[in-house]
């Protein structure tokens, strides 16, 4: 994974003179595209003290609103710290988006407080390493900038 190339993508569409939705929106399809693995690709904004399903690409989910401290989405939102699950079955609190999910990764985006979240799941055990985290915090921290 070419991590500086990816940051300088997404750093072109944070840029770019669109609406919110739309900037979201083509940092998911960038992700879903151009990262083997990365295949279901979503932002959760925080509304009303809960987690709000925003742009995504992939499979439609029933989960459009998430509790903080419910779920894999909302414990990263709770403790305010990136959950990576290499295997979702293990996960005592996970809640299946779709039977074919096997991993994922969840990135806090902070404005002094949580303000909403990146959520990857992949089709494969494992997917997720330190340089995905690494990456997708720094798209995190971007994204803060214009939320």
């Amino acid at each position: 994974m070419e991590t500086e190339n990816m940051i300088e993508k997404v750093e072109n569409i944070i840029n770019k003179d669109e609406d919110l939705e739309t900037r979201l929106k083509d940092i998911c399809l960038l992700l879903n595209k151009e990262l083997n693995g990365y295949d279901w690709v979503g932002f959760y904004l925080v509304e009303d003290g809960e987690l709000v399903l925003g742009p995504y690409i992939g499979e439609p989910t029933d989960h459009t609103n998430i509790d903080f401290g419910e779920g894999v989405c909302g414990q990263a939102a709770e403790r305010e710290e990136t959950f990576l699950v290499d295997d979702v079955k293990q996960e005592g609190n996970y809640l299946s988006c779709s039977p074919k999910v096997e991993s994922e990764i969840v990135v806090p985006i902070f404005k002094e407080e949580v303000v909403g979240e990146i959520d990857i799941d992949s089709h494969k055990k494992a997917r997720f390493e330190e340089e995905d985290q690494n990456m997708l915090e720094e798209i995190a921290e971007m994204v803060a900038k214009i939320l």
